[in-house]
């Protein structure tokens, strides 16, 4: 059995919404094609779910199959589409009115050619390291709680999943400096209290000494202060051998043109303004975050420093590997469906997509999942605390 409905005026002559709307009598429906109705009033269906919900006097801030049937009965009464009729026309323009993400837009003018730099140097990084120039990601995991739960955890049973205690006692935070190694997925960590650009510098001049037999350096750091501070400036003179002039340092843009200068031994590549998921050492953060920190019961500071400390010591030895970056730098409003870019990857038509391909495989072998291969393969890269 099928209910319709219809939009009747009331006695003061304004119509009625879905939910005071009468109910026809109840009689089987039948089957209507998807092509009953007219392309103009399938187009205003699409027309109506791309708008603003203000432009039709609907209180909701977005729209929802029976906000878009009330609209749509109080105007064409009889002849209105029914509530499955408008899914299948949403569904068939791919269209999800009820669903929205988060976005930051970047107005930065240099984004396309920032962009596009990073994105080179990562493509080139196995062949870089070849020719002694590594290319470094480096950014700060600031805010890490140290948090001791109040009552023990429950662990998981047979059709139960584990029970954490909502209630914790805060122990502090603390910031940890990391450096990702982009040939080979090692990283360099400082952890402490603070991320002043005293505590960047010395990562900085740490992650250097570590790597002595290579002839350049590229590190991609983000727009943050510290990344382009005097004391940065400072630094990357004495490394460059370059004289280090405070007059000519007087502003940040001095600062970070003097810091991008190619002619250096170390060269920062900065990424676009609110661009920093450009960063590779983001993904790595994104692991350690649900690796460790996200279900982390600590007693003490000291123990969450230890067991820090062991995470980063089996990363570097047995799960260090290089990312596959996946993005090419096409602009993120593409003008064709995100599923035709799916099925372009999977056909090996874009640059690294999900295929297997010959020479993505040049670039990143497989990762060596036996322990005793992994250990045998491991180089001098460690964690500094």
């Amino acid at each position: 059995m099928s209910l319709t409905v219809h939009a009747t005026p009331s006695s003061f002559g304004e119509l009625v919404s879905l939910s005071t709307a009468s109910l026809a009598c109840r009689m089987l429906l039948g089957p209507v094609g998807r092509g009953a109705f007219p392309p103009e009033e399938q187009l205003e269906v699409v027309n109506l779910a791309t708008s603003k919900t203000s432009e039709h006097d609907c209180v909701a801030s977005q729209w929802s199959l029976d906000d878009l049937a009330t609209v749509l009965v109080n105007r064409h009464a009889d002849e209105a589409m029914t509530r499955s009729t408008i899914w299948r026309v949403l569904n068939d323009a791919d269209l999800k009115p009820h669903r929205s993400v988060y976005w930051l837009n970047s107005h930065d003018p240099d984004f396309d050619s920032r962009a596009k730099d990073i994105c080179k140097l990562y493509v080139q990084a196995p062949m870089l390291y070849q020719h002694g120039e590594l290319v470094i990601c480096c950014d700060e995991k600031t805010g890490m709680q140290m948090l001791k739960r109040k009552h023990p955890t429950i662990l998981v049973t047979p059709g139960k999943p584990e029970k954490r205690e909502q209630e914790y006692i805060r122990l502090g935070t603390r910031c940890l400096i990391t450096s990702f190694i982009v040939p080979t997925g090692k990283v360099v960590c400082n952890l402490g209290s603070t991320r002043t650009s005293v505590d960047f510098v010395t990562h900085l001049a740490q992650v250097a000494s570590r790597f002595p037999d290579h002839q350049r350096f590229h590190w991609i750091v983000d727009n943050l202060n510290t990344h382009g501070s005097l004391e940065v400036c400072w630094l990357m003179a004495r490394l460059n051998g370059v004289p280090f002039r405070e007059r000519d340092l007087k502003t940040l843009p001095q600062r970070r043109s003097f810091l991008s200068n190619p002619e250096h031994k170390h060269v920062f590549h900065y990424t676009p303004k609110h661009g920093s998921w450009l960063n590779q050492v983001e993904l790595w953060f994104s692991t350690l975050a649900r690796r460790f920190l996200k279900r982390g019961d600590f007693d003490s500071a000291e123990e969450f420093e230890a067991r820090l400390i062991g995470y980063l010591e089996d990363h570097n030895l047995h799960r260090a590997h290089p990312y596959r970056w996946t993005y090419t730098g096409q602009p993120l409003v593409r003008g064709t469906p995100f599923c035709q870019t799916r099925r372009q990857q999977r056909a090996g038509r874009a640059w690294f997509g999900r295929c297997p391909q010959r020479f993505d495989r040049f670039l990143y072998p497989p990762r060596p999942y036996n322990r005793h291969q992994a250990s045998s393969c491991s180089g001098t890269y460690e964690m500094a605390i």
